[in-house]
């Protein structure tokens, strides 16, 4: 996606860090009893890649509270993807006059039997330039904990107010071998640690000759052994087109081939988040990636060969 925001205000005075911690001490003195100002039930901005219901709660001296809840995969862009730019276009449009963005919760809605859970996450920011916070981290959040910061009740759910888009063309999901080293470069930017700055050409070329295996400590994406992962997929991926298994059972079938192989904990999920639909790799042509740049760093550093991605297919 490109950056097509409005353009910044005039200068501001340089913003304070969003407190790195995060932490229950930190909630309790943001705490204050605030009112439900704005329930924007499709909330976006020119420029953005998505829709999401925005609940902000303010009060007098108190720091505003911005509560985004969008339904994945089916409003763009989704609240982690879109972290920084949704935030920022909230902290312009609602409480410009702000030094710091609002505190940030996203709470991203699930479908029944998904694998990933919903529930309400804040998002700590490590600063901002201009309109546009950078450097988040996730951080757990009860809905209690989020009422009591408010001093209200928060709602849940997606709204009445939901409007689905309209419907598109419906691609085909498929799942193809691919070569890691044709993979566009990554902007792993939530991980600044261990992926400061994508994987340089020379650098991709070098560890297809001399590949790196084993884990690391630093992240999940470093956790494991992605060869290992990888050949697992190849062989899942080979084994599903003979017994003809589909795009949307692909995730299921590879979780009882690492089973039945013995996969250790990480590579089991690992394998899955390349079959699922949701979380899979998926290049794409005009902006690298629609999905999978924390992988793909991972896979590049490693010096994995082959790997499977997801294709969408637009037929007729």
């Amino acid at each position: 996606m490109t950056d097509d925001l409005p353009a910044d205000p005039a200068p501001r005075p340089a913003p304070r860090p969003d407190g790195r911690s995060g932490g229950r001490d930190e909630l309790r003195a943001l705490g204050a009893v605030r009112q439900r100002t704005v329930d924007e039930p499709m909330f976006t901005a020119p420029g953005l890649p998505g829709t999401f219901r925005l609940q902000l709660f303010t009060a007098a001296g108190a720091r505003p509270v911005a509560v985004a809840t969008q339904i994945a995969g089916k409003e763009g862009m989704g609240l982690t993807n879109g972290a920084e730019r949704y935030a920022g276009a909230v902290w312009e449009r609602h409480c410009p006059d702000e030094e710091v963005p609002p505190v940030w919760v996203e709470r991203q809605q699930w479908w029944e039997g998904s694998r990933q859970e919903t529930r309400f996450r804040r998002v700590v920011f490590a600063g901002a330039d201009g309109y546009r916070p950078y450097g988040p981290r996730w951080r757990a959040i009860t809905h209690e904990e989020l009422r009591d910061l408010v001093g209200a009740e928060v709602a849940a759910g997606r709204g009445a107010g939901y409007v689905p888009r309209p419907a598109e063309p419906e691609p085909r999901l498929v799942f193809e071998e691919f070569a890691v080293v044709r993979l566009g470069r990554p902007r792993p930017f939530r991980e600044p640690g261990c992926m400061p700055a994508g994987v340089r050409w020379r650098r991709r070329w070098t560890r297809q000759v001399l590949p790196r295996r084993g884990a690391r400590t630093c992240c999940w994406y470093h956790g494991g052994d992605w060869h290992t992962v990888s050949a697992m997929a190849l062989d899942v991926l080979k084994r599903a087109r003979a017994q003809g298994v589909e795009a949307d059972g692909m995730e299921e079938f590879a979780v009882a081939h690492a089973a039945a192989a013995g996969a250790t904990g990480w590579e089991t999920e690992a394998l899955a988040t390349l079959f699922s639909i949701a979380d899979a790799i998926q290049p794409d042509s005009e902006t690298g990636y629609i999905n999978g740049q924390h992988r793909s760093q991972a896979l590049l550093e490693a010096g994995v060969r082959r790997t499977v991605v997801l294709r969408h297919v637009y037929e007729g």
